[in-house]
């Protein structure tokens, strides 16, 4: 085992304390750390901000995403890009708590969510950006106007921890997604403090993966967890072995 493995997901998410920014990478089933998701929430912490593309989905059957956070009390506020169900017809458990006043909620465009993201790894403090402008979203934000154009200006989003999910990775860290697995996972392993990557495969020896087939290095990422393969009650590494249970 490498020195950024851990054994288990219960280990990866040991010392996340109260009060902690998480994110959590996925654009719906592509790229969603389920099994880091269901640690946490399994570990109890309350009072956290979460940071993700959405909060969750009304699928069946259900698989851990921040609602399942949400509806353990485990959450302070949640900044995400979709706070509501593509469907009118569908309901997200986060709904109801929100509407109930028992967590808070940051809408932020899409964009402008991986670009706080990115510039917290970056160093960035902050940028000026015409996304939202002459919306409620522009409400209490500075704005300026640059060559005639008006701008607002949004601060970087650094995080306490990301929560990754990538087909492969080596000892060192270094991740490869599959396709649109991608999405959030590599501005997010940048804009944290500790980055958290579920890997689907088995881990790689260091410098196992070619330099130019390399998404996201491994100075980035500080555990890795391999999935175990089912049936082990665990969301598994393929989409054939889901298919196989």
């Amino acid at each position: 085992m490498s020195g950024k493995q851990v054994p288990s997901f219960a280990a990866a998410v040991a010392d996340i304390p109260d009060g902690a920014t998480v994110g959590f990478a996925g654009f719906g089933m592509p790229g969603t750390p389920f099994n880091l998701i269901a640690a946490l929430a399994e570990r109890g912490v309350r009072d956290l901000t979460l940071v993700a593309n959405t909060t969750g989905g009304a699928q069946q059957p259900r698989m851990p995403d921040i609602g399942m956070l949400v509806e353990r009390g485990q959450v302070r506020k949640v900044i995400c890009a979709f706070t509501a169900a593509t469907r009118a017809s569908d309901v997200l458990p986060f709904t109801k708590y929100y509407e109930a006043g028992e967590v808070d909620a940051e809408l932020v465009p899409q964009g402008t969510l991986a670009e706080r993201l990115r510039a917290a790894g970056a160093g960035i403090p902050a940028f000026y950006t015409p996304t939202a402008v002459g919306t409620e979203l522009a409400e209490s934000h500075e704005t300026r106007v640059i060559n005639g154009r008006e701008y607002l200006l949004e601060y970087a989003l650094p995080l306490d921890f990301a929560f990754l999910r990538a087909r492969r990775s080596d000892a060192f860290g270094n991740l490869r997604f599959h396709r649109s697995q991608r999405n959030f996972n590599p501005v997010m392993a940048m804009a944290a403090r500790v980055a958290i990557a579920e890997v689907e495969e088995p881990i790689l020896p260091e410098g196992a993966i070619d330099p130019d087939m390399v998404h996201t290095p491994g100075i980035f990422v500080q555990r890795l967890v391999e999935i175990p393969p089912p049936p082990v009650g665990l969301w598994p590494r393929k989409r054939e072995e889901r298919a196989a249970r």
